[in-house]
This record gives C-alpha cells, structure tokens and sequence, in this order.
C-alpha cells in the first residue's frame, strides 16, 4: 500500500506547459483536474442524501447480514463526511480534504468496521455517485478516470489513517494487558489478553498461547462456533513479537467462495467485471503481522491450493497480474470442524492440513468449563454496562440466575452466554439480572434447594484447629457439588468470592482432596 504522507508537490509536466506551477497531488490528480470535475463534486454534495441512501442498498445487498452498519449509522457517519470532502475539494483544498479523509477512517476503525468491507464500500461508492452525475454536457471517459484516480487518492488516505488508529489502540491495549498479565502467576490467571477464564483447562491454553507466540509458524485454531476463537487468534498476535503490526481478520464463511481469492491475493484494475481500480489484498493489508482465516473450511479447494503456495512462497500473485509480491505475514487459521474429518470429506485439503497442524490450539467448549461462568457473568455486565448505558453493579445478578447459568450446557458457547446477558440488560428493568429475564432454556435451569453439609462428629474431632474444620468443610461441599463453585458457596451460605478466597487460602484443587480422601 503507498503511503498516504505524500506531500502535496509541484511537480512540472514537460508536455503539458500549461501545467508549470500548478501542484500535483499525490502524483495523480493537477488542480485543473479538480477544476474539470467541479459539477461532479456538486452534484454529490448537493444531493448527498440521494448519494448515500443508493449507496447504502448496494452495500446492504453486497454484504447481507454480515454488513456491520445499520441504515441510520451508514447516512450519519457518510452524510457529513460526503458534505465536508466534496467542498474541499471544490475550493481546491487538498490539505483539509485529506485530513477529513483520514478522520473518516479513524472513525470508522474506532467503530470496527472490517477493511474488506471498507475497502469494497469505497467502490460501491463510485457506483451510487454515478447515478447523480451531470448530463449535460455529458461525462466524458477522460473526467470518469479522473475520478477514479481520486477514489485511489481517497483509499491510500483512508487505509492509511484506518491502520494508524488500529495501531494506536492496539498499542495501549497491549501495554494494559502486559502489566495486568505481568502482575499474575501462570497459576492464578483469570484473563488473558482479553479472553476470560480460570479453570485449568484455560490457563494450560493460555500456556499453549504464549509458547506459540514465540514463533512465527502457521497456527490452526480448533474450536466450536461461539468458543472465542478469534479472540485466542488476537491474544496469539499480541503476546508475539509482531503486535505493533495489523492484526487483520477474515471470515471465509461471510463472501462467496469465489470472491474470497481477490479478498486475500488482491486484483489489478480491469481484472474482471466491476473492477474499477486496484486492490491490494489482505495479505497485503497484514503487511508485517498477522492474517486470521476464519472458517478456513469455508474455502474452496482451489483457493486453499493457492493459500498453500502463498504460505510457502512468502508471495502472493494479485488477479489478472503476471508478478508474485513478497509478503511478510503469519496466517492464523481456525475451523469449527474436526480438521481429519473436514480432510476426509474434502472440505480441508490434506496438504494444507499438514502445513497447519504444527501449531494446533483447542479451544474448549464452555460446558466444559462451568466454573468460568461467574467470571464471564461479570465481565459481559460490565461490557453491557458501557454499552447500553445500563448500571448494574459486578456480580449484579440473583443467585438463582446464575445458579441457573451455570447449569446450562451452553450448545452456543459463550457467544451464546453473551447474547443472555445482552438480553436480560436490554429488557430487564431491575438492578440486578433475575431469573426470569433470562432465557428460557436457560432459566428452567435452577439448582437445587441448597442444604448445609453435613461433618461427621468422628472426622471432625480428629482436627485440633479451626483452620482443619473450614478446610475440610469447604472441601465437602465443593466435591458434594462436584466442584461447581456458585453451587458450593450457595450450600455453605457464604458469596463465591469469600469461596474463591478460602479456596486460594487452603490451596485446595479437585485431584489434591481426591488423593488425600483415598490415603
């Protein structure tokens, strides 16, 4: 991608002598340029809300339900920015054009806004724009390459100040998540780099991370829809040594699979039908750090053939182009599959399998891991907090819910988890989350009336000291209830952080008082 701090120069034209003096911007585009497209860059501002509403039904019917932007978000982040950019550029103002250009792609990076889906908008763009040009005098075929050479200028800006903001809160992030992961034992972690979780099954991933991170191999990450596998491709990416770069994803299950090819490898202007200007690719896009492919199974065998020789090749080869381009980036890769099986019926090429299956990673399904259900609890209403401009304190959720939660077997692991607290904040009207604002296959759910445990006279008089007596209690009732903590504080009447203390305390884990129960 060509830097987007090129400076505005005055470059002389020897065979245009009318040129001399007048500044060139960005080596594409001479004042007179501008001048030419004057009625264009009128027409558009003038009729912006025509402009954008066209806009936003190709970019509705191009990406479906995977399109991040509603209707309302589109027109108030693109209404504005069309009215701004179009009268700079009919007073000639290319400075301030460019830092309105920069300032869209800072906001839409602060927003989440994929590239790919940034990239192909731009395009769509030139499509809707199109439909309000001047008839008369008619366009000629030399101002519509003007134009385009503009939409070039506006990409170069826009990627540009796109991957500045990503970098930078990138950067912050990372800082905040080394110092919180640097203050705790491997052995006591919660969180890490932004994934949550504290049974052991969790931190063994999160060891599993951080020694891949040290290497620069391809890496495959298997898990069940909904396990987080994204966020296990980020923390990946930021624990390693290339997370000052872009970390880009793309899901292969969200285009057609003849469309995914270009997104990664990039195409040359007039490669095929509606490619009005060059692209660069994903590959290219990742320049430096990290690619994740989600849903790799989602690929076709073709495309995953020509993946393979990328990964080898260090290079990819743009549609409708003859020369390779070298690139340095990590490919991360995930499927919901099991990956033999998806070799076996061809939905995985083994070739590409055996490249990958170095560094496999397994994320864990969340039934598989109850205990971490208060901990996601918390951290989701404190996310919802922010964003639905709710207040509700941490562990701001009736004991019967999330006994009721951590019941439940998740089928849509904690994206699903995710969504029942989403809910339940957006319809709730209570301070606390209750058992009726959840699901309802969830909230059918509830514990049993909890009972105290019982300590047999002859056990207990064998211990000479209170400490003896509350660690064997609180041994008995985490192995009465199988060691579900919410369910083991609830039958000793105290609250689960007071349990999680006392367990840390007494250093009790499941096998330990298994052994000793059987010496």
């Amino acid at each position: 991608m060509p830097s987007a701090e090129v400076p505005k120069t005055a470059i002389i034209d020897s065979d245009s002598p009318a040129r001399a003096g007048l500044p060139r911007h960005f080596h594409l585009l001479w004042d007179e340029d501008l001048e030419e497209m004057r009625e264009i860059f009128k027409a558009i501002r003038d009729r912006r809300s025509e402009v954008v509403a066209n806009w936003y039904q190709l970019y509705a019917l191009h990406f479906g339900e995977a399109r991040l932007l509603s209707e309302a978000e589109f027109s108030r982040i693109f209404e504005p920015a069309l009215f701004r950019n179009k009268n700079d550029l009919l007073e000639l103002n290319m400075d301030r054009y460019a830092e309105d250009v920069r300032s869209l792609g800072r906001e839409l990076a602060d927003r989440g806004v994929p590239l790919q889906e940034i990239i192909a908008s731009l395009q769509l763009f030139e499509e809707a724009a199109q439909k309000v040009f001047p008839h008369e005098p008619p366009v000629t075929l030399e101002t519509y390459t003007k134009f385009d050479k503009l939409s070039h200028i506006r990409i170069i800006l826009l990627v540009d100040a796109y991957f500045r903001a990503l970098s930078a809160t990138a950067g912050i992030r990372i800082e905040g998540l080394e110092r919180e992961a640097a203050r705790l034992p491997q052995d006591g972690r919660s969180r890490f780099h932004g994934i949550v979780g504290g049974t052991p099954v969790m931190r063994a991933l999160y060891q599993r991370i951080e020694a891949a991170s040290k290497t620069s191999g391809t890496v495959l990450i298997v898990g069940e829809s909904g396990t987080g596998k994204e966020l296990v491709a980020r923390a990946l990416h930021e624990a390693g040594t290339r997370n000052r770069a872009p970390f880009i994803a793309f899901n292969c299950a969200a285009i057609p699979k003849d469309l995914i090819e270009s997104e990664l490898f990039g195409y040359k202007k007039g490669a095929f039908s509606g490619a009005n200007t060059e692209y660069p690719g994903l590959f290219r896009a990742a320049e430096g750090g990290s690619l994740f492919l989600d849903e790799i199974t989602e690929m076709g065998a073709e495309t995953q053939s020509k993946l393979l020789r990328a990964i080898q090749e260090r290079s990819v080869r743009p549609v409708g182009s003859t020369h390779e381009i070298a690139v340095d980036v990590r490919l991360i890769a995930s499927t919901n599959r099991d990956p033999e099986a998806a070799v076996r019926s061809h939905n995985l090429r083994e070739d590409l399998y055996y490249r990958l299956q170095a560094n496999v990673l397994n994320v864990p399904p969340l039934r598989e891991r109850l205990d971490d259900v208060p901990l996601l609890i918390d951290y989701f209403i404190g996310l919802f907090n922010d964003r639905l401009g709710r207040n509700i304190v941490t562990s701001g959720i009736e004991e019967r819910a999330c006994q009721a939660m951590c019941r439940y077997q998740w089928p849509g692991n904690v994206r699903e988890l995710a969504n029942a607290i989403e809910s339940a904040m957006t319809f709730g009207t209570e301070a606390l989350i209750r058992l009726e604002d959840l699901p309802a296959g969830v909230s059918r759910l509830q514990a049993p009336k909890p009972t105290t445990p019982r300590v047999s006279v002859s056990h207990a008089s064998g211990l000479g000291t209170f400490a003896q007596v509350e660690r064997d209690l609180i041994s008995r009732a985490l192995e009465a209830c199988d060691w579900n903590k919410v369910h083991a504080a609830a039958m000793l009447k105290i609250s689960r952080k007071k349990l999680y203390a006392k367990i840390n305390k007494y250093q009790l884990e499941r096998t330990a008082y298994r052994t000793n129960q059987q010496e």
